[in-house]
């Protein structure tokens, strides 16, 4: 039988309710890590504050906050410390979650991603 739970699954994520603090508290960390593995980093960090923003509809901050708790999370599908396949999937999540909100990530969550960045 194959295994079918999906990147949202509870059992995968853990319970919704700690999701954003999960992501609030490592998602720096992680980011940093894979920053140069990720082309799209901006994007991410973009979708990043576009999910702490309270005026972003609250399915799409839920959505935004169940790819970013996989990113974060130590263990996934594929580990990320294996050096060439350890971010694919998530990229894999992140690229498919970013691609579906797209819409209300604005200019001001990009320039905050921008200046976040650029202390780094």
């Amino acid at each position: 039988m194959s295994d079918t739970r999906h990147f949202d699954d509870p059992e995968i994520l853990g319970p919704e309710e700690g999701r954003e603090e999960r992501v609030r508290r490592d998602f720096w960390r992680v980011a940093r890590k894979a920053a140069r593995r990720i082309p799209f980093m901006d994007e991410v960090v973009a979708g990043y504050y576009c999910a702490l923003d309270p005026a972003t509809p609250a399915r799409v901050r839920a959505t935004l906050f169940a790819a970013l708790a996989y990113f974060v999370m130590p263990f996934d599908i594929v580990p990320d410390f294996l050096l060439v396949a350890g971010f694919t999937d998530d990229i894999t999540v992140l690229a498919a979650t970013l691609a579906m909100v797209r819409t209300h990530i604005s200019d001001r969550h990009r320039a905050a991603a921008r200046n976040a960045l650029d202390k780094d």
